[in-house]
């Protein structure tokens, strides 16, 4: 039985630990971007047209992850506490009275953060297992 007890604990201990460890998403600039860290709300501004700048005053484009992706989901909730439907129906009233496009998207993190690395206007958010040199963390979302 303490066999059993043992072997459950193990197993969820290393549920728990691959969970963790997935959901960690960055926000990141290019290397060559000289923006400081930012908030939440600072990149929710972004990445929902609210602001063309970073805090510096440094022109600012978001580039964001495919619709329906995990990656997009985590992010919107943790930044703005928009769900999927919820950034469709908010881009729906953007773009209908003029006021704003989506931002466009990349195929996943990689394509993120190369396309990133070498525009320092970008800002994007990728998995933190695909983060390098060419990109500067400004925020990490657990």
């Amino acid at each position: 039985m303490r066999l059993h007890l043992r072997l459950f604990a193990g197993i969820v201990l290393l549920l728990a630990a691959g969970a963790s460890a997935a959901g960690e998403l960055v926000v990141v600039v290019s290397a060559h971007n000289a923006s400081p860290a930012l908030r939440p709300d600072q990149v929710a501004a972004i990445f929902l047209g609210q602001s063309a700048r970073f805090p510096d005053g440094a022109e600012a484009h978001a580039l964001d992850q495919p619709v329906g992706s995990a990656l997009r989901e985590q992010f919107y909730q943790r930044v703005s506490g928009k769900t999927e439907a919820m950034l469709k129906a908010y881009w729906s009233k953007m773009v209908f009275t003029g006021r704003g496009q989506p931002p466009r998207d990349a195929p996943d993190s990689i394509a993120v953060r190369k396309a990133v690395a070498d525009n320092p206007a970008l800002i994007g958010y990728i998995d933190r297992d695909a983060l390098d040199a060419s990109v500067r963390p400004v925020l990490l979302l657990h």
